[in-house]
This record gives structure tokens, C-alpha cells and sequence, in this order.
């Protein structure tokens, strides 16, 4: 493979929320994965784990989106405020008609955001609530005046306002959240919008329910309604895809054991999500040319089936080197659509599909898709660069994929950021790099590999980590630079030069 980076040629910022994180009111991921409460003799801070905590810090989390996901639109904020003696309890009817105490709420939720450094984004309920609920909920939040809700605000213990940049009206209003049509949810969300208001300095970006997508069906239409009904009205508008082997929604197949074939279909589907981008910002595209409305993939990761012997509803599922290369290859794919793509939020934090960790008790282990995002991170605010790729392409019943996926970046001290992952399942991969006009010092290097199957248990948390990644040769050449390595199968890599 041949790839050629052109530090010169500067092009969109890759907002750091697109390394962003989803979590919902959904098994374990709430409860026992973020939260434990402050009683319990997990290490924690005013409730939240400390060990997950700290190991969300690390990877510079930007964004998370709460309370859902099919929850936002059965979730009523009053019940989660308060004394937690007096919290409603009620039947968390879309994920196992489990009791929710409601002892996670709002301001839980922001203390949560506030220990992980992170923008909190929260998405209102549109689906069974009421323009007045979702409007008191902004003003709860963000109101600084003498108003009701501030006063409430007050006396439930939080005397100033929170900052919230994102706030979502409904979530999946063409499903769970109230089997709308696009033009019904276009006239609910024009509605509901305009009570969702600024309060003193805050200012709300607004994110209105884009499609549900999946190869046979892309949901452009329902982009295309959005945006020409009421797309003035919105700052970003969402969508979602979620990586199902062979788009078998009844047996999904197992996290753990799989064959090369259900690898190389897992990859080609999650390759996927580049067409998305493309069919959905063209049409983004005829209405806003100057890509003023963000593209909001806030729902994205694999789905297999749960983990035998656990709650079916519960969504818990194993996360493998498959799940590192799904990851891998998506986040270059949104790294290169950045000039639209403004936020991506993987499903979901802990516990849940494919999460960055896992919690059992006392004990926590980090997946390999936490490792990707470690890699990844420098891109994180940079600048998209430039770049040419030779790369041959593998493919899965017709699907096509590259058998290795980039995305390069510079940020404002002039470091240039390079993430390679080898997609084959079992050849290497000779890569042969310039940096094109500048000659750079290789800064760093990091290597995620292992076989396809490869992951973290609780008995083995470390089984999968980076390593440094050894064998890159580098020499200044033509006023360039030129760089030689080889990626095992199965790999992602990250490099930095200054």
C-alpha cells in the first residue's frame, strides 16, 4: 500500500466530538457500569466509579449523550430530580421491564460530565412528552433567572446553572420513540424546537431525529423531509446504523466465535457507514451548502447476540479485535467526512454493545475499542490533511472494502497525526508512507494487533493492549518524508511526526 499525506493541503476541522459516547438507561451500563451511588464500597466519587472514571479521562472523552436511546421517550425528568427518597420508581418497559429507581438523573448525569471533562448532551422527550415538560427540563438546566424551574433547580441543591451545549428533540420518533412518519415528526419537531430556549449565556445546539438506516434501506428520504421542512430550525440532525452480521436482525451471531467469513461481512458492513455520509450529506447538501447543519451519527457500533447465560434485554455482549477494526475503520471514515459529520457517539459506554469497558463488581477491564480510541486521539480538534492511497480492496459477498483504511491530521503545534488499520484477517500489510514537502521526526508509534477473535476477560484484562510498534524506518527524500513499515493482520496503528 501506497499512501501519500499532504501536510499542505489543510482542510475540515475533525471536532473532538466525533470521538463522542452513547449511554442509556439499558442494562448495566447506568448501574453498575458509571454509577454505583455514593454508599457503595466500589472507589467512587459523589456515585460515580472512579476506575471508570479515570479510565475515560484518558481517552479525552468529548461528548455523552443521555438518557437514551428508546428511553429518552418514556423518560420523565421530574422523576429523576429530588431527594432519592421520594424519586419515582417505575418499569423500564424497552430493556427487560426492570425496576428504575431513578436514582441516576439529572444531576447525576452532569456531575458525571463534569468528573469526565466532557460536553453533556441530553436527549428530550418528544415521544410521550410534552412541549412544556421538554421546555421546564431546559430551563431546569440552564435557567440562571428567578423562574419556577430555576428555583426548583435550587432547591434540589444546584444553585447555578449547568452548561448544555446539545440537546436532541426525540430519538428514533420513526420507531420506538413514536412510529412517526417524517413529515408528522418535521411538524412535531418545528413545535417542540421552539420552546427548547436559550437561558443567559447558554446557547443550545439543536439536534433533530434523523433516520434509522441499514444497506437495504438508507433513509434518505426521511433526511430529505427533515431538511427541507425544518432544517433552518436545527443545528444538527442525527443518524444511525448499527454493524449486524450479514443484517440478521434474529440471530446476530456470536461476539466471540465467528469465522473469517463472518469477519470480512462484519468489516464490508461497517464499511457502510462511508456510503452513508456520502448519500446523506449529498442530500444535506441541496439544502445547506454552507454545511452549517451538523450530520449527528449519534447511535454507531456493532450488535451481536448477548453473552450466554445473560439478560437478553440487557444488550451485554463481548468486544473483540473485530470490534477494534470495526472501530478503526469508522472513525477514519468519519475523520475524512468531518467537513459534515460533527458528532458520532458510540453505542454504548459500559456494558453495552460494543463498549469501551466492562465492570463485574469491584473489577473492570478495557476493551480493544477503548484501545482504538486511545490511539485515535490526537485527532481530536486537528485539522483533516490531504491524502492519496493505493490501497487494494478486499470484499464480502459483493461488499468492497479497503484492506487498509487511514485518515491523517495536524494539529496547532504542527504535529501530524497518522491512524493505518490492516483489515486483512490474515496477510500483512507493506505500507510504504510519505509525508509529502516537509521533512518530520517519527514522535511515536503504537500498535494495536492480535488475532480476530483476541480479547479481554476479567481473569486476562490485559490480553489485548498496545505495544509499541517497531520496524518503521524513516529518512528525509525529496524534500519529504519517507516512512516504511509493515502492519501485521488483523491491526491498527498510530503514528505522530513532528
Amino acid at each position: 500500500m501506497r499512501l501519500i499525506v499532504h501536510p499542505g493541503v489543510r482542510k475540515s476541522l475533525i471536532h473532538p466530538e466525533i470521538y463522542g459516547h452513547f449511554s442509556e438507561h439499558l442494562g448495566r451500563c447506568i448501574y453498575g457500569g458509571v454509577f454505583v451511588g455514593k454508599d457503595s464500597p466500589i472507589p467512587n466519587v459523589n456515585g460515580m466509579r472512579t476506575d471508570v472514571v479515570n479510565a475515560l479521562k484518558r481517552i479525552h472523552l468529548p461528548a455523552l449523550r443521555w438518557p437514551g436511546g428508546c428511553f429518552a421517550d418514556e423518560y420523565h425528568w421530574r422523576d429523576g430530580v429530588g431527594p432519592l427518597s421520594s424519586r419515582v420508581k417505575m418499569i423500564n418497559s424497552h430493556w427487560g421491564g426492570v425496576v428504575e429507581d431513578n436514582s441516576f438523573g439529572t444531576h447525576e448525569f452532569f456531575e458525571l460530565c463534569r468528573q469526565l471533562g466532557c460536553e453533556p448532551y441530553v436527549n428530550g422527550n418528544l415521544g410521550s412528552g410534552t412541549v412544556r415538560e421538554m421546555q421546564d427540563w431546559v430551563e431546569y438546566i440552564t435557567s440562571p433567572d428567578v423562574s419556577p424551574m430555576a428555583d426548583l433547580r435550587r432547591a434540589n441543591g444546584q444553585d447555578a446553572p449547568w452548561a448544555l451545549k446539545y440537546f436532541g428533540v426525540g430519538n428514533e420518533n420513526w420507531g420506538c420513540g413514536g412510529n412517526m412518519t417524517a413529515a408528522f415528526y418535521a411538524d412535531n419537531y418545528r413545535r417542540y424546537q421552539t420552546y427548547v430556549r436559550n437561558y443567559g449565556d447558554n446557547h443550545i445546539y439543536k439536534i433533530a431525529c434523523g433516520a434509522g438506516t441499514s444497506i437495504k434501506n438508507p433513509g434518505c428520504d426521511w433526511t430529505e423531509t427533515l431538511m427541507r421542512e425544518a432544517g433552518r430550525m436545527m443545528n444538527g440532525l442525527s443518524l444511525h446504523y448499527y454493524t449486524v452480521p450479514y443484517d440478521n436482525w434474529q440471530h446476530k451471531g456470536s461476539a466471540t466465535e465467528f469465522s473469517r467469513a463472518d469477519y470480512m461481512d462484519t468489516v464490508a458492513r461497517a464499511q457502510f457507514m462511508d456510503r452513508l455520509c456520502e448519500m446523506h450529506g449529498a442530500v444535506m447538501d441541496r439544502y445547506d451548502p454552507e454545511k452549517r447543519v451538523g450530520l449527528i451519527v449519534d447511535e454507531w457500533g456493532t450488535w451481536y447476540d448477548v453473552e450466554p447465560g445473560t439478560n437478553p434485554s440487557f444488550l451485554y455482549q463481548q468486544n473483540t479485535m473485530r470490534d477494534a477494526m470495526v472501530a478503526a475503520l469508522t472513525l477514519n471514515i468519519f475523520n475524512r467526512h468531518s467537513d459534515r459529520v460533527h458528532m458520532a457517539n458510540l453505542a454504548q459506554l459500559a456494558n453495552v454493545l460494543q463498549s469501551l469497558v466492562l465492570t463485574d463488581g469491584e473489577r473492570m477491564l478495557l476493551t480493544p475499542t477503548y484501545h482504538v480510541f486511545d490511539l485515535f486521539k490526537a485527532h481530536q480538534g486537528a485539522t483533516l490533511l490531504g491524502s492519496m492511497s493505493d490501497t487494494d480492496e478486499l470484499s464480502s459477498d459483493g461488499m468492497r472494502f479497503p484492506r487498509v483504511s487511514h485518515s491523517a491530521s495536524v494539529n496547532a503545534e504542527g504535529r501530524v497525526h497518522i491512524t493505518l488499520c490492516n483489515l486483512s484477517p490474515d496477510e500483512a500489510a507493506p505500507v510504504s508512507l510519505r509525508i509529502d514537502g516537509q521533512t518530520m521526526a517519527l514522535e511515536g508509534a503504537a500498535l494495536l494487533t492480535g488475532d480476530m477473535h483476541a480479547h479481554n476477560t476479567f481473569e486476562s484484562p490485559d490480553a489485548v493492549r498496545p505495544r509499541a510498534l517497531e520496524g518503521v524506518s524513516v529518512r528525509a527524500a525529496d524534500g519529504g518524508t519517507e516512512i516504511s513499515l509493515t502492519l501485521p493482520p488483523v491491526a491498527c496503528a498510530s503514528l505522530t511526526f513532528a
